[in-house]
């Protein structure tokens, strides 16, 4: 007999129906799957095998062909586990079936996921929210998914979904048993970042605390330039603790991610506040932007909606650094293989740091710096223009004198200037509103002739800077973007002539260069 089940796969993070089609009938024993199976898939046929006779059924030796429709498509993973189990048992009549010896209605009711154990336990399975939110979006009603996924599935609403402990329940289920479908919640969103530092523990840097604020309130990318010690990573990590609050849309596209790629905290089920990832220096062109035979994603998209953190910006080779460009520009990255390609989203704060030469010591009041201006040159031209470019804030961080360890001073919390910076995007959400644009850094071409109106003074400030700095059109925009940002943390409608003044300050990179 032939069965067919529903299930679901993934291209990238967009979800699309797969047939799995079982047929049994008499020959030499075998099971053939076919369909663009990867190696996990082929490797089912002993997992199904010893799940359904470790769950009490019969598996009589039969030759058994197991498609995978479409069969254009590449599958991938033992998400089809559950599914093959259950078409070699409605194929054998051991369920799913009506008196008349035909399949009941209801197992093509249903989409199963699911991993088989040998035991016949349905395992947990990567990707789970992409593909209920897709089988949502193209008309699925009823969805079946391992037990172990219910967290990030309780999120998904407007679809029935039914969590499975084992194959016996899924076949209870198809048969006709009762159950209920998993209750849905809200999205709890907002709360503190875990893991970051509070800025009330950064003695001094001033300077450098505020570019951080103006940084997270407009999604600015920035860099920190100062001697070893200073400061800057834990500048870095203060970053989290300040961002603002994930609004729902963001939240569920993070955890989309997370979940492809078997990141996501299962106690959770969703990404609430927004990621922080710092890759090694020695991280590899794939593992930054994804790829693989399976083009997953990669450390840029894992960022998405949050920063990536890169501690020693010119130590990564500089093959690496250039990928960033384009998903600094865009906001997405697409990974292109021979099988597939894939966009992923890539909406993310860069934050980086640098010495300011080799041994650090460059400019430095305290230490003598032992490199020589050759040294000095190829060292900073690690970094392209073009990507430097890119970076709306240079900040240069001073070295911590004694007295600012020392003293006791009532230095602002997180906390706070969390508050500001939330309070200065509630006011870029409601400009942008009716737009995919949520921040200042994000503006288009058309946005910036409209909110960046600067006075006559401000003018005569900019067009200085322009013309001593020899900056680029690109460089133009970021200036007058931090400039929009500046003026929202003073709840200031119009941008001044002090506004764009501090703005120019944050580019101390194009100084350096002239």
């Amino acid at each position: 007999m032939l069965a067919k089940i529903n299930s679901y796969a993934l291209n990238g993070l967009d979800g699309y129906g797969v047939t799995v089609e079982v047929d049994i009938h008499m020959g030499l024993p075998s099971i053939d799957v076919v369909g663009l199976p990867d190696t996990a898939i082929k490797e089912s046929r002993e997992r199904v095998r010893s799940a359904i006779k470790n769950s009490g059924y019969d598996f009589s030796p039969r030759k058994i062909t197991v498609n995978l429709a479409p069969a254009h498509t590449k599958k991938e993973g033992p998400i089809f586990d559950l599914a093959i189990a259950l078409g070699m048992l409605v194929s054998t009549e051991q369920a799913g079936i009506d008196e008349r010896k035909t399949p009941l209605k209801s197992v093509n009711d249903y989409v199963f996921l699911g991993e088989l154990s040998l035991s016949g336990e349905v395992a947990r399975v990567n990707g789970v929210m992409p593909m209920l939110i897709a089988a949502r979006e193209q008309g699925v009603k009823k969805i079946v998914i391992p037990k172990a996924n219910i967290n990030e599935a309780k999120y998904i609403r407007d679809i029935e979904i039914y969590a499975v402990e084992s194959l016996r329940d899924a076949v209870a289920l198809i048969d006709g048993a009762t159950r209920t479908p998993i209750d849905c919640c809200d999205v709890v969103l907002g709360g503190e970042a875990s893991g970051g530092e509070d800025l009330k523990y950064v003695k001094g840097q001033y300077a450098a605390k505020r570019a951080l604020e103006i940084a997270a309130a407009g999604g600015h990318n920035i860099i920190m330039i100062g001697s070893p010690g200073g400061g800057k990573t834990m500048l870095a990590k203060c970053l989290p603790t300040i961002l603002p609050d994930m609004t729902e849309a963001e939240a569920l596209e993070t955890t989309k991610i997370h979940s492809v790629a078997g990141i996501l905290d299962e106690s959770c089920g969703i990404v609430t506040t927004r990621p922080f990832r710092s890759p090694h220096h020695t991280t590899s062109r794939v593992a930054l932007t994804g790829g693989g035979p399976s083009a997953k994603p990669g450390e840029i998209s894992y960022s998405h909606n949050g920063v990536l953190f890169l501690d020693e910006l010119p130590e990564y080779p500089r093959s690496v650094l250039e990928i960033l460009r384009q998903p600094l520009e865009d906001g997405v990255v697409t990974v292109s293989r021979a099988a597939r390609s894939v966009e992923y989203p890539a909406n993310f704060m860069l934050v980086a740091s640098m010495n300011p030469c080799p041994c650090g010591y460059y400019g430095s009041a305290t230490h003598q710096c032992t490199c020589s201006p050759s040294q000095i040159q190829k060292y900073m031209s690690r970094i392209s223009g073009p990507l430097l470019d890119r970076i709306d804030l240079h900040i240069d961080v001073d070295e911590v004198h004694y007295d600012d360890l020392t003293k006791e001073s009532n230095t602002e919390s997180s906390a706070d200037v969390r508050a500001r910076v939330n309070a200065a995007r509630a006011v870029q959400t409601a400009r942008y509103a009716g737009t995919n644009v949520h921040s200042n850094a994000k503006m288009t071409s058309e946005m910036i002739k409209k909110y960046c109106v600067l006075d006559a003074a401000g003018e005569r400030i900019l067009q200085a800077a322009f013309d001593k700095l020899g900056m680029s059109a690109r460089a133009y925009t970021r200036i007058l973007k931090v400039a929009r940002t500046i003026a929202d943390l003073d709840g200031k409608t119009d941008i001044t002539s002090a506004h764009v003044a501090e703005a120019v300050m944050y580019r101390s990179l194009d100084k350096a260069v002239k």
